[in-house]
């Protein structure tokens, strides 16, 4: 006869009711922890690891600096490179010089040199709106919204290469390590929504950009303040769904059961504050379980809103899906939200190096009217004004040819074109210039950390004080220097 007391002393010591006690009641635990702190259980009780200090929730709303211009970011980001002088920065200069050589100073993938055959664009060019702006033709839509439109066609940035110029686009730096913009922007303004994240990427469904995760990632800040990624498509977040065969009754009643522990206890389960971003983290989770797929459903748009985004042409269905869901989640409350057009390799994204027209008639395609429509739907809904719009790559691409053959652009980190609209930027101006071939920034130079520097003004933060401890600095998006946003652009 089996004696039972022993048998169930069968998992390191403990029985089977302690096991599992502290298996389902334990580590889970840590989450509900939280989110009973919110409803004031455990807001007295719950501490940091000195025992001492109150515990806060790091994703808690913050005051910004000084009264923003702007709530909420879209960046919309080309990945690969868009061309400036196809797209926005005309040069009439170039009008019958297809094939010439000239000496020009270029930078890329190629290596420094100073000659090359110049590749004439192949769109036509023409001012739009009263502003009288330049726009290619590969752009007819967004041609319609220059008025609203500040471009900057001075950009420089300090990497010709992909990766590391990504980098620096995404969190300043070329090396990794370091917090990307969004999670700058949730570590200093926290969130308004406790049911979804403040900082939200989309990629392109053909695939991540060369450095992955790192152009979304926190760096040396805690997770809490990285991206969480959402699809357009089928499930928006994965690993979110509750498990099979859990139920939502179940987890109120594991709240139940830690409740009654800790009013038995007379302390919470978990006080170390290395686990205070899982808290939060698992708390989150619990919550967009229900908040996230509201929010990117769009079969609550109705059919004129969804063309307006291009749903209704197989080319534009899936950008245009994924900028209506950043409308609904700048709607909701999230703070940033990044988008990708362009995904892994060569024509599949931005990168053109063989086929120019090929290449961006594709992307620009894809982009032109969910873009366009986006602008134009915030701004019928009066949210333009509150949300700041970013558009472009991490460089543009050169006058001259790559090869000796062929059409395609190397990279042009010298000089390039990025463009803002919303949240506090004035509508139909432009700022800097590149020389006459769009080599180089001549006048008005800015770098990439002017261009952060004005998204973290426009939303009440000032780049130069905003900071986090690391490694026995003070560090800061900008860097070390005083940076000045780009005030040209700015209302």
């Amino acid at each position: 006869m089996t004696n039972n007391k022993s048998n169930q002393r069968s998992f390191c010591g403990r029985t089977r009711r302690e096991f599992l006690w502290q298996a389902g009641a334990g580590f889970t635990g840590v989450a509900l922890a939280g989110m009973l702190g919110d409803d004031g259980f455990l807001s007295s009780q719950t501490q940091a690891a000195d025992g001492v200090t109150r515990w806060r929730n790091p994703l808690a709303p913050k005051q910004p600096h000084f009264t923003p211009k702007a709530k909420n970011v879209i960046f919309l980001y080309m990945y690969g490179g868009p061309s400036h002088i196809d797209t926005f920065d005309y040069k009439p200069a170039m009008k019958g010089m297809d094939n010439k050589t000239v000496d020009v100073k270029t930078f890329g993938r190629g290596g420094h040199k100073n000659q090359g055959r110049i590749v004439e664009t192949p769109w036509d060019f023409a001012q739009h709106g009263e502003c009288g702006q330049w726009v290619s033709d590969l752009f007819p839509h967004l041609a319609t919204c220059v008025d609203d439109i500040a471009f900057v066609h001075s950009m420089t940035a300090d990497s010709p290469i992909h990766g590391s110029a990504m980098l620096m686009m995404n969190s300043g730096k070329i090396l990794s390590g370091s917090p990307c913009i969004g999670s700058w922007v949730n570590y200093g303004l926290g969130t308004v929504n406790e049911d979804l994240p403040g900082f939200v990427v989309m990629l392109d469904p053909r695939g991540g950009p060369i450095s992955g995760a790192k152009n979304w990632s926190s760096g040396y800040m805690p997770a809490t303040y990285q991206a969480t990624g959402m699809r357009s498509q089928g499930t928006p977040i994965l690993d979110l769904k509750t498990p099979e065969g859990v139920t939502r009754q179940m987890q109120r009643e594991m709240l139940d059961t830690l409740r009654a522990y800790n009013k038995e206890h007379q302390k919470p389960r978990i006080d170390n504050n290395n686990l205070a971003a899982r808290i939060a983290s698992y708390e989150l989770a619990y919550k967009m379980q229900t908040a996230a797929p509201e929010a990117v459903d769009l079969s609550q748009e109705d059919e004129k809103t969804t063309r307006l985004y291009g749903l209704d042409d197989k080319k534009t269905d899936v950008f245009g899906r994924q900028c209506l869901m950043a409308r609904r989640l700048v709607e909701r409350g999230v703070r940033f939200v990044q988008i990708y057009s362009g995904g892994n390799h060569n024509d599949a994204n931005w990168d053109a190096h063989g086929d120019l027209k090929y290449n961006h008639d594709l992307h620009a395609g894809e982009t032109d009217k969910p873009i366009t429509g986006l602008i134009k739907d915030l701004k019928q809904r009066g949210m333009l004004d509150e949300t700041l719009i970013v558009w472009g790559g991490e460089f543009g691409r050169q006058p001259t040819a790559e090869y000796a053959k062929g059409t395609g652009r190397d990279h042009n980190a010298y000089g390039f074109t990025m463009w803002l609209a919303g949240g506090g930027i004035k509508g139909g101006v432009s700022a800097g210039k590149t020389d006459e071939l769009g080599s180089a920034a001549v006048e008005d130079r800015l770098h990439v950390k002017h261009l952060h520097a004005t998204i973290l003004h426009q939303l009440g933060l000032d780049p130069n004080r905003l900071s986090y401890f690391y490694n026995g600095l003070d560090q800061k998006l900008v860097g070390v220097e005083s940076v000045e946003p780009i005030h040209q652009i700015m209302a």
